[in-house]
């Protein structure tokens, strides 16, 4: 699979991804935010703010290599996925956040993503590195066009199709999963001199990551008084990135398959630790609510 086809196509698969979330969305969505901002601006403070401090101290922990090093700060950056929503329900949080969060947060990222990972290529990029996502704002406001517009056809299809819209929801899921894994594996087969040495400290960086952006969304919103099952919800979108939009920047803006490599591994481990804080978290909760149970029974 030639470079070439896997710049065409992986576009292709991130408009089939957003047109998946468009098709979960409703003006509510964004509306709702408003009735409760205080643990929306925990959540995006969280992702704007503490997940690139802690992917800054993994690059310097890890010692990547400059092309890594910009590749694990576009991770960070990257808003929430649409597969949030699904392991928030799993573990009872509050779905209806995950969905603001992400249609939000979608939106905010058209600024922040390219500011930080330009901050990031001017700190750790080599002198014949990719250029900057400013100089390219124009090729950068295209990808984005390709997060939004398929959101919106998504949406403006829910509004006339709902029924259509419910039955379209899983395939589309299903599709946008399996055409990402296809042309990530397509990438790597294309430019495996793009995988460095450096491929253990690169994967321990981004589970590392991954781990520490679940924890981050449960325990700060948790500490600052949010409800459970709100930081159930933002553990979820905080930890649950959108690979394929870092994917697509990295490939499709920067021309590097070893920026991407770091949010194709994070796209690996993401599911499995999902499930596993949930886990977790669930047990906890469980615990928590036994001894109240308990008081209440003859």
């Amino acid at each position: 699979m030639n470079s070439g086809f896997v710049a065409v196509a992986l576009p292709i698969a991130l408009g089939v991804i957003m047109f998946g979330l468009g098709l979960a969305l409703t003006p509510a969505d964004f509306t709702r935010v408003a009735r409760q901002p205080k643990v929306v601006l925990i959540a995006l403070a969280c992702q704007m703010l503490v997940l690139p401090l802690v992917a800054f101290g993994l690059v310097n922990l890890f010692q990547l290599a400059p092309l890594a090093a910009i590749g694990l700060m576009l991770l960070a950056a990257a808003p929430g996925g649409a597969t949030a929503n699904l392991f928030s329900h799993l573990f009872g949080g509050d779905v209806a956040l995950n969905v603001s969060l992400t249609a939000v947060n979608s939106i905010i990222s058209v600024v922040t993503v390219p500011v930080i990972t330009n901050a990031a290529i001017a700190h750790f990029g080599p002198d014949d590195g990719p250029g900057s996502l400013g100089v390219q704002f124009g090729k950068a406001v295209q990808v984005f066009a390709m997060v939004l517009i398929p959101v919106a056809i998504g949406m403006t299809v829910r509004a006339l199709r709902p029924a259509f819209a419910d039955r379209m929801d899983k395939p589309v899921r299903i599709a946008s999963a399996l055409i990402l894994v296809f042309v990530v594996l397509g990438a790597v087969a294309s430019d495996r001199s793009g995988l460095s040495g450096d491929l253990p400290g690169i994967a321990a960086a981004a589970a590392l990551l991954c781990a520490i952006s679940l924890t981050v969304g449960y325990w700060v919103p948790r500490v600052l008084g949010v409800a459970d099952r709100q930081a159930v919800a933002c553990s979820m979108e905080i930890g649950i990135h959108n690979s394929a939009i870092a994917i697509t920047i990295a490939i499709s803006i920067l021309d590097s398959t070893e920026i991407a490599v770091p949010a194709a591994l994070y796209a690996v481990f993401m599911s499995p630790f999902a499930a596993a804080f949930g886990w977790l978290i669930s047990r906890r909760l469980r615990r928590a609510d036994a001894p109240e149970l308990a008081a209440t029974l003859p």
